[in-house]
């Protein structure tokens, strides 16, 4: 998408060291999220302290506290600069990892993971506001796409990099390697997050904004723990307590997840909320399967994690290709097409991906099927983003861009701890991990095709170059894979 003529780029003396620093800052997330997700089969092997019952908490956790790290950064945002709270950010996802590197059994990786995910909520959350405070309308489909890019190194050799470090040496190297690139990232991002020139301090309801945050914070608590209580209560092997506590947090989590996103969202009203809900079920697909894709090739077809991180690798770099794909086509084309097209293509790809379940089929149909999802993903995340910034009024710009974070991570969470509890259940019931893998990937086709369903509600092609400029409050464009 070309820039406007008046308008520097991305790259030019005035933008360039906040272009760097952002893309940085994804990468270091970028390749802890896919280098854990490839070794986890043989952590939780070595532990052997909670097995697959708690194989999903170590994505689900990090997911679920990232809620509160969203609207933590928020509120150190509405405060002062964006420097605090990136740096807390960063703090904490560093003990995460001394935690994840120390880690004597899967209970404590857990809680290592939940100290990292308050830290990449609040990571990605101030890279979203630098992006509004910094960049023209017309300048952000690109920051999206070149965001997507920070995936690629990682992509290519993160993975597969893990599973040499996780095979060679030991796994706990591939958590306490990463703590040097994290002063490297510091050194290099926060001067740059400094010369961000904040919110004007006189801006019409900018007060009401900051009170509203800080009661979205006790709303993110029970959203989290609500998610937390549903999660633990479908991966629990017994009826009681496992149906209570479903029940009880669906009760505590619906509530608190309607009231933190527009209204109509949980019926998918069209246009805004509709954007909103459709990012949750398209994260939700998306996670149900990929957090156990290295189980499926690991555990159940023998390849090494080496060989399995090639097919994270081949989502990571179609989902970058997708993202530009659309960054280019989406003026001309409107975001709805692109959305209907993404939840098509995950579902076709999950389905393809299943096949690696029959033993007859080779491993690289598998890796070629993931990479279709990851199409699919990139062709659909963005522009969800773009729609939100587009359709939601100037005056609640802050509330529709959390609103849809928080559908981005819930999907994220859930997915990943339903799948999880999926393949727990077939483990445990009839002692065949095949039937939960394909009940995981069943959940995941299931979501896809509801989302396709539903893009229909969607507005429809208008210019993305025409809406609003504006200040949104803390939101991410790329999950935590």
């Amino acid at each position: 998408m070309p820039t406007h003529p008046t308008d520097p780029g991305l790259w030019s003396p005035g933008r360039r060291a906040l272009t760097v620093g952002l893309v940085l800052s994804v990468t270091l997330v970028a390749s802890e999220a896919l280098a854990i997700a490839n070794v986890m089969p043989i952590v939780a092997a070595d532990l052997d302290a909670g097995g697959r019952e708690l194989y999903g908490w170590v994505f689900s956790g990090f997911l679920l506290s990232s809620l509160v790290g969203i609207v933590l950064a928020g509120l150190l945002i509405d405060r002062g600069s964006l420097v605090r709270p990136f740096a807390l950010g960063l703090g904490l996802f560093s003990i995460g990892l001394l935690g994840g590197g120390l880690t004597p059994s899967m209970p404590i990786l857990v809680i290592a993971r939940l100290l990292q995910g308050l830290g990449a909520g609040a990571i990605p959350a101030v890279a979203y506001v630098a992006i509004g405070r910094a960049l023209p309308e017309t300048l952000r489909p690109r920051m999206f796409a070149t965001l997507s890019t920070a995936w690629v190194l990682p992509g290519l050799i993160g993975p597969g990099l893990a599973g040499v470090v996780a095979e060679t040496f030991h796994w706990r190297l591939v958590f306490l390697g990463l703590l040097p690139l994290i002063a490297i990232a510091a050194a290099m991002t926060l001067p740059a997050l400094a010369a961000v020139a904040p919110a004007a301090i006189s801006a019409p309801g900018e007060h009401d904004v900051a009170v509203d945050t800080r009661r979205r914070l006790p709303l993110a608590l029970l959203l989290a723990i609500g998610a937390g209580m549903t999660v633990a209560g479908l991966t629990d092997a017994n009826l009681l307590p496992g149906v209570p506590l479903v029940i009880a947090g669906i009760a505590i989590g619906l509530p608190a997840f309607a009231r933190l996103t527009p209204t109509g969202t949980l019926r998918a009203a069209r246009g805004l909320p509709a954007a909103v809900l459709l990012r949750g079920l398209l994260t939700f697909a998306f996670f149900a399967v990929d957090v156990y894709v290295p189980v499926a090739l690991e555990d159940w077809r023998g390849t090494s994690a080496t060989e399995a991180g090639l097919a994270l690798t081949a989502a990571t770099l179609s989902w970058t290709g997708g993202a530009w794909i659309q960054a280019h086509w989406i003026e001309r084309t409107g975001a709805r097409r692109f959305v209907r097209t993404g939840f098509a293509v995950v579902a076709i790809g999950v389905l393809g991906f299943a096949t690696v379940l029959i033993p007859s089929v080779p491993i690289v149909f598998g890796v070629a099927a993931w990479a279709v999802t990851g199409l699919g993903m990139g062709l659909s995340y963005s522009p969800l983003s773009l729609t939100v910034l587009r359709e939601a009024p100037i005056e609640r710009q802050g509330e529709a861009t959390a609103g849809l974070q928080l559908s981005d991570v819930l999907g994220s969470s859930l997915g990943a701890g339903i799948g999880g509890a999926i393949l727990a259940f077939g483990s445990r019931t009839v002692g065949d991990e095949g039937i939960g893998l394909a009940g995981a990937f069943a959940i995941g086709i299931a979501v896809a095709v509801i989302g396709l369903s539903l893009s229909g509600r969607l507005p429809g092609r208008r210019s993305v170059a025409a809406s609003p400029v504006v200040v949104p409050l803390p939101g991410v464009d790329e999950p935590a894979r």
